[in-house]
């Protein structure tokens, strides 16, 4: 297991603070390098609504998808928001795999 580290980035609604720290460190737990949010707008980090600061931080999380080999998308209660579509959707076309934390239905 050392030395073969899968990177997977975390997307996801950041109103899910508390479940983006937990797959975060279960994630890490069982050998994987976890790429994650920095800042959570939906769970009072103020500074994402700034003028630009969304859309930069929108943009850099694909540059994030891009360095992972898969997504692991925190859709609490099934919940995805057109950001995480978005980000789901570049993700299959940049070939990453895409995993869930609750089942699709």
């Amino acid at each position: 297991m050392i030395g073969k580290y899968s990177v997977i980035t975390l997307c996801g609604s950041t109103r899910f603070k508390e479940q983006f720290i937990e797959a975060q460190k279960r994630l890490t737990l069982e050998g994987n390098i976890v790429i994650s949010v920095g800042l959570f707008g939906h769970s009072g980090d103020d500074e994402v609504w700034t003028e630009g600061t969304k859309k930069m931080l929108d943009d850099m999380h694909k540059r994030k998808i891009d360095m992972a080999d898969s997504i692991y998308v925190i859709n609490v209660g099934g919940y995805i928001g057109s950001s995480t579509r978005s980000e789901i959707e570049y993700a299959k076309a940049n070939g990453k795999e895409v995993r869930y934390l609750e089942e699709q239905q």
